[in-house]
């Protein structure tokens, strides 16, 4: 076949047709042949690219794997490793479904306890049995059990995936009771034997373990988070240990992320801000306990600054589940990092003057002779005017003993080798937004004007809107983590990282101001107001959340704008779904502190070959509780969107790569057959 391109020019109003060297497809071949030639060490005969081609082919017809989507965790590690452990219900619905209803209830909740806890749930559930033949028939029962759910969450894999997520050291058994087909009488002693040498060698425990770990692995394909890992609740850095353990996951950042980045960067705002939060919540555990960061330094320091001091405003959120105590230790810190950051934040703001936060640098508008300060032009009394290590003539200024503490705990958070690892896996899995099968995923918001347009924020001279501003953002974060040490790009990019935490025109924060300073000092409620950006307005309607999919490339009433950050509040019978059911929120208030907020305990979206299914939690108690009383988190499904026909692989991201990939098998298969390439021998570059 001839390829043969023809093109028209137009000379002095004269149409001239040109036409165009003819080319071959051996030409063409001949052009990609340095591609081929990679190829060829993978596919080294005509029949190894074919017998791809064939696999890959079939591989596209299989339904799509199931995508779960989660956001604002907020630190709620039990709760989030319950869901993860459960796929959002989805287990107990295969357990139910295996074993129908003919098992009583009780029953199938222990299996089900059984898969999502089997290291815990297992010595249990032994216990129970009073002799060795009992303890044998419950192991022969419960081994089945699991095969046969094994077997139905593998349904959609093909058995190539399957055996890879096996483990090495008993894949091959795992495979053959998995594939064993115990209505084939040939084979009863077969597949007996391998049941009975289980139980015979003391290998049932393993076995059942990892059969749970399998169809945990099977049941959610992959796993999106949405944002806002950190702060609040209790343990964030086990949550990330649970998702740098996870076969495949993505995250989008949140404001609450972002600002622990530029902490882990070694911005002393960013740290300053970390630990205004945590300490706000008496979360010192995620510090000390979880990233061995030592506070007794500034323990000294605010004891022996504010000794005097009244503490009363800066008294933490105690959690329920911690320990209370005496508080006062924690509020003394709590009040001496608030000042710090004050101080900081007036430095960022004065050397960034395109981030239009003038006016926020709030130590230089306060009259501290009188005990007020002007707020945009209001005179307010200051609700607390104690200010020992501020010095009027110069408010902004760090004494020798701050700046001795803050760069103590600098040095702390550099050396902290687990949040560094967390952070890296932060940048390495995570970025400012995804597309993904159709589908938009960002934390906060694409800014907007009050009549609707993208709004066009100025950095660095340039102003930019909707996507252009997204991708200028993820640069931005990037640089203030990989930029060299020292370099003034690193330094730009840890205050942007800031800004990205709290600024006005940030699509993490999307709201007017962070009020922190006006709660802790101004009584006025008037002043605590945060303004949402008209984005939150805006998104009601169809044709705004159809106008942001076009603005990244999407288009068609299968694709969807997945976003966190705000918690709906269902409890006042707001819903989820916006913008005439193209744009979900999924921030259903998963942290404990929001739950009287919004009536529930967090959403899960769940996109499988159907549909999309959003499934809404009520709050869970423990893990312990989980464990030993068999309880589940208590949720409801609804479908929101219906697929026209099942989804295939094919029409997955993952599908166009197969099929891009069949089309260069192809050219491959040409090159064999028209000898460009010899077969069998990989050519050296």
């Amino acid at each position: 076949q001839h390829l043969c391109k023809v093109r028209v020019a137009d000379c002095g109003g004269e149409n001239v047709v040109m036409e165009e060297t003819m080319r071959t497809e051996t030409d063409e071949i001949r052009d990609n042949l340095k591609y081929l030639t990679l190829l060829s060490r993978d596919y080294p005969s005509q029949a190894a690219a074919a017998s791809e081609i064939i696999s890959t082919q079939a591989l596209l017809k299989l339904p799509k794997g199931t995508e779960h989507f989660m956001s604002d965790l907020h630190g709620e590690n039990e709760a989030f490793v319950h869901i993860l452990n459960s796929a959002s219900g989805v287990i107990r619905e295969k357990v139910d479904q295996v074993l129908g209803d003919t098992v009583p209830k009780h029953t199938r909740a222990e299996l089900a306890t059984l898969i999502y806890y089997p290291n815990e749930k297992l010595p249990q559930l032994k216990a129970r049995c009073t002799s060795e033949e009992a303890l044998d028939q419950w192991y022969t029962e419960t081994l089945l059990s699991l095969i046969d759910i094994c077997r139905l969450v593998s349904s959609k894999h093909t058995r190539d995936h399957v055996r890879r997520c096996l483990p090495a050291s008993c894949g091959y058994i795992l495979d053959e009771l998995l594939h064993a087909h115990f209505e084939d009488h040939d084979k009863d002693q077969y597949y007996g034997e391998i049941i009975e040498s289980i139980l015979r060698y003391d290998r049932a425990d393993a076995y059942i373990v990892r059969f749970c770990e399998v169809i945990k692995r099977l049941a959610v394909d992959r796993l999106h988070i949405v944002g806002d890992l950190f702060d609040r609740g209790p343990r964030p850095d086990r949550i990330l240990d649970s998702l740098m353990a996870h076969h495949q996951v993505d995250i989008q950042w949140g404001n609450h992320d972002v600002v622990w980045m530029g902490a882990a960067a070694g911005s002393p705002l960013c740290i300053m801000t970390v630990l205004k939060t945590t300490l706000a919540y008496n979360n010192l555990d995620t510090l000390e306990g979880g990233y061995g960061i030592s506070l007794r330094q500034l323990e000294r320091f605010a004891q022996s600054t504010y000794a005097d001091s009244d503490v009363s405003r800066w008294i933490p959120h105690a959690d329920p589940r911690t320990a209370a105590g005496d508080l006062t230790a924690a509020a003394q810190m709590h009040k001496a990092v608030t000042v710090m950051m004050l101080k900081l934040e007036a430095q960022v703001i004065a050397r960034n003057p395109d981030f239009d936060l003038q006016g926020r640098d709030f130590l230089n508008h306060i009259d501290f002779a009188a005990g007020t300060v002007d707020y945009h032009g209001t005179v307010y009394p200051l609700l607390d005017c104690d200010f020992p290590t501020v010095d009027p003539a110069a408010p902004t200024t760090l004494t020798a003993e701050e700046g001795h503490v803050i760069a103590g705990l600098v040095r702390s958070f550099a050396e902290s080798e687990r949040l560094q690892r967390h952070v890296q896996f932060l940048y390495a899995h995570g970025a400012f937004y995804k597309i993904c099968n159709g589908n938009l995923l960002y934390h906060g918001a694409v800014p907007m004007t009050e009549d609707g347009a993208f709004a066009a924020i100025r950095f660095e001279g340039v102003a930019r809107s909707g996507k252009q501003l997204f991708d200028y953002c993820d640069r931005r974060a990037r640089q203030g983590y990989s930029a060299p040490p020292g370099s003034p790009a690193r330094l730009a990019g840890q205050d942007f990282l800031w800004y990205l935490w709290c600024g006005a025109k940030s699509p993490l924060f999307g709201r007017s101001a962070m009020t922190t300073f006006e709660r802790l000092y101004i009584a006025d409620p008037a002043a605590h107001r945060e303004i949402k950006d008209p984005y939150y307005k805006h998104i009601a309607a169809l044709d705004t959340a159809e106008r942001i999919l076009r603005e990244f490339g999407l288009a068609g009433a299968g694709c969807h704008i997945v976003n966190g950050h705000v918690p709906v509040r269902a409890i006042e019978g707001e819903s989820p779904i916006k913008g005439g059911g193209r744009l979900i929120i999924i921030d259903g208030g998963f942290c404990r502190a929001y739950h009287q907020r919004t009536g529930i305990a967090g959403y899960t979206l769940v996109y499988n070959s159907r549909g999309l299914i959003l499934r809404t939690h009520q709050p869970f108690e423990s893990a312990e509780k989980a464990i030993h009383e068999d309880e589940d988190i208590a949720s409801k499904s609804e479908y929101i969107y219906t697929a026209p026909q099942r989804i295939l692989v094919r029409d997955t991201d993952e599908g166009g790569r197969k099929q891009a990939l069949i089309r260069d098998l192809c050219a491959l298969v040409e090159a064999y057959q028209t000898g460009v390439l010899p077969q069998g021998v990989a050519q050296e570059m």
